[in-house]
């Protein structure tokens, strides 16, 4: 088995030290990620946007593993303010409602104030 690490190029990878996912065998780990675009490294004000450039950053970083969202297992939403979850459940809807993954939420505070929510994924790639 391999073992094969992914960056999105975000300046907290390198500051922090850690990968946007870790792929280990058929298993992709992706990291928590937020709403940050990272070829701009500007986040939206508005937690529905963040849950969607979320996703969007996943979905890059597990093409890059070779598999897609469908591959996703597992998925963790941790929001610093809980009433924010249900406003974006259509955006969450729009991409996982299909694959239908085991999911947790936690209420947590974040590490910058300005995101309003990180979602943490695992995939298996299909054989």
């Amino acid at each position: 088995m391999s073992r094969h690490l992914i960056s999105s190029g975000s300046p907290f990878e390198r500051d922090i030290g850690y990968s946007r996912a870790v792929v280990d065998g058929d298993w992709v780990f992706v990291s928590g990620t937020t709403g940050f675009d990272y070829g701009t490294m500007i986040i939206s004000e508005d937690v529905v946007e963040q849950a969607e450039q979320c996703l969007k950053n996943i979905d890059a970083a597990l093409a890059e593993a070779g598999c897609a969202l469908k591959d996703i297992v597992r998925v963790r939403y941790i929001l610093p303010n809980r009433e924010d979850f249900e406003p974006c459940w259509p955006v969450l809807r729009q991409y996982l409602g299909e694959i239908r993954p085991a999911a947790t939420m936690i209420a947590a505070g974040l590490s910058d104030p300005r995101m309003r929510i990180e979602i943490e994924v695992t995939a298996r790639r299909q054989s």
